[in-house]
């Protein structure tokens, strides 16, 4: 059986690698070590489709290591065991014959199974290089984290995901020998989503679905096919990102049917309930906010005891919370300001901290004047002095914006009796 695109040009060495030029590149940080054959355990964190097992292989590859796979879906603590039991047999600590071993999706193995990798990585049987699409400082045990570098894969940019149609058609010898013009390529980069895999996928099945003869690509012609054969294209795994894209959506929308439906819809497709529960709770202070600050306190209790109970039982639960965060008031205020206040500390860098608000530990600090005159808030009526908190160079810059909700309503007042017309509330 032929393999599939993203299989057949799969890189083999770092030169031919695409994207990721900050890890990758002349003087990325993984280059660098595999030069010095110095590779340590590692975490790479990433969307589907960013080249994470390909980086892998490449890796053991290059460093002339053996090289160990286990998928985390299906594999238990016998299998990590057969396989450190193997490594321990081939080299020692940061040795050219010291076995590499790859465990994709590392996020879905249990605490137990997680602790059965510690001491064959603190003792250097194995160098481990874990891939997950999750937040591992979530999903992976801190003893675990604490010994891998962790190193963050981005999803593909137009540029990466053009490379990569052009080197298909030029290297693989299938592709070559089909005259394929790329008249237009919009909708292959929208619905690839800046995963690479996907990107091929749905190229290869619209140049089999072509007929003999010269090939040329439309955007109605590639979004005619993909709604034809969405399952050759959309592998399980990466769909859950569109439904729970969906999910979270229909929340923000405050439609709490559309939010069922799509909750039931990762159900039945046995996603991880942290993983539904996680989503709602990044939500419900990015969507939600101070509009009704409950709502984190029930994603936030949504989430420990989904972790506790699992499923069937974790359903209602997780149905609950969609539906009150469905119908909950909606502000992305804090979200923006935070959003503008790294933006502004990127334009103007350190600026200094007012000598009012710094901190004086020593007494050299206290003749300098530290603190001297700062405004304790509570000795002053309402427990509020009108002092200043930003640096002179930005003062009076308002990065909270409130919502126009009744909750950020009362907000806004509260803060124009206080500040006046400093911020423009």
């Amino acid at each position: 059986m032929e393999a599939p695109l993203a299989e057949r040009i799969r890189p083999q060495q770092l030169a031919d690698y695409i994207s990721q030029l900050h890890l990758v590149g002349e003087s990325g940080s993984l280059t660098q070590q595999i030069a010095h054959g110095v590779i340590p355990s590692m975490i790479f964190w990433g969307s589907p489709g960013t080249g994470k097992t390909t980086l892998a292989q490449i890796i053991a590859k290059q460093s002339n290591r053996p090289f160990y796979e286990l998928s985390a879906i299906n594999s238990g603590v016998k299998d990590i065991r057969d396989v450190i039991d193997k490594a321990k047999l081939s080299g020692g600590l940061f040795t050219a014959k010291n076995p590499i071993l790859f465990i994709d999706e590392i996020h879905r193995f249990s605490k137990s199974q997680q602790d059965s990798l510690l001491a064959a990585v603190e003792k250097g049987w194995i160098t481990l290089i874990g891939a997950t699409t999750e937040n591992p400082s979530f999903e992976v045990i801190p003893a675990l984290l604490s010994r891998c570098q962790v190193y963050i894969l981005n999803p593909f940019s137009k540029d990466d995901l053009l490379a990569l149609l052009n080197r298909a058609m030029k290297e693989d010898s299938i592709l070559a020998s089909k005259k394929i013009k790329l008249k237009e390529t919009e909708a292959l980069l929208r619905l690839s989503g800046g995963d690479g895999r996907k990107l091929l996928n749905i190229f290869e099945l619209v140049v089999n679905a072509s007929p003999e003869g010269p090939i040329t690509i439309t955007n109605d012609k590639v979004l005619e096919l993909v709604q034809q054969n969405t399952v050759l294209y959309d592998k399980t795994g990466e769909q859950h990102y569109d439904i729970v894209s969906a999910f979270i959506k229909s929340i923000r929308g405050s439609d709490p049917n559309g939010a069922v439906y799509w909750l039931a819809r990762m159900i039945e497709g046995g996603e991880d309930v942290k993983f539904i529960a996680r989503r709602m709770l990044i939500l419900s202070s990015e969507d939600i906010g101070n509009a009704n600050p409950t709502a984190f306190i029930m994603a936030n209790n949504t989430f420990q005891a989904v972790s506790t109970i699992g499923y069937p039982e974790s359903r209602i639960i997780l149905s609950q919370c969609a539906v009150y965060l469905a119908t909950s008031a909606k502000s992305n205020a804090s979200y923006m300001a935070i959003g503008e206040a790294q933006q502004l500390v990127k334009q103007t860098g350190d600026l200094s901290v007012p000598i009012h608000l710094r901190n004086a530990p020593t007494k050299l600090m206290k003749e300098l004047g530290y603190g001297e005159e700062y405004q304790y808030s509570h000795s002053y009526e309402n427990n509020f002095s009108a002092q200043e908190y930003l640096p002179d160079e930005i003062k009076n810059t308002a990065f909270y914006k409130p919502g126009n909700n009744a909750r950020e309503n009362e907000l806004r007042n509260f803060l124009k009796n206080r500040w006046k017309d400093k911020y423009g509330y």
